[in-house]
């Protein structure tokens, strides 16, 4: 199955072969505030299930392990397509949103909870974690 994430003006895409290893939302500070929203919720591939189209800018900071992640943007709407980190060199992430698919599976795994909004409801079956996920 392949599915294509798109920015908001259509300049870049992300074209992904199959499903992703894993779903995952985070509540942490940092993608609150990178977002704009309450929560990041991103589909996670391996590399060779990625294909990146169209130009992007880069926003590099350092994760809860020391490691950086890099956030991969178009630069023209400035909506976040793509990124990656230290942590997992052979994973690309990609914010669900993109797709624009409310088909998309759903997370298996909520973390950095303890700064979870109160009042969200996450579905039911789903992992929690207070901080990071354990590998």
């Amino acid at each position: 199955m392949l599915r294509t994430a798109q920015c908001a003006c259509g300049l870049l895409r992300v074209t992904t072969s199959g499903d992703p290893p894993l779903v995952m939302a985070c509540h942490c500070q940092a993608c609150q505030r990178r977002t704009g929203s309450v929560l990041h919720v991103g589909a996670y591939f391996k590399q060779e299930q990625v294909r990146v189209d169209g130009a992007s800018k880069l926003f590099v900071r350092e994760g809860a392990s020391g490691g950086k992640l890099r956030f991969y943007f178009c630069p023209t709407c400035g909506s976040t397509m793509h990124f990656d980190a230290d942590v997992r060199p052979d994973v690309i992430g990609v914010p669900v949103g993109a797709f624009a698919d409310p088909q998309f599976p759903l997370p298996t795994i909520s973390v950095w909870e303890h700064s979870k909004h109160h009042w969200l409801v996450l579905p039911p079956g789903i992992e929690h974690a207070q901080q990071r996920r354990r590998s």
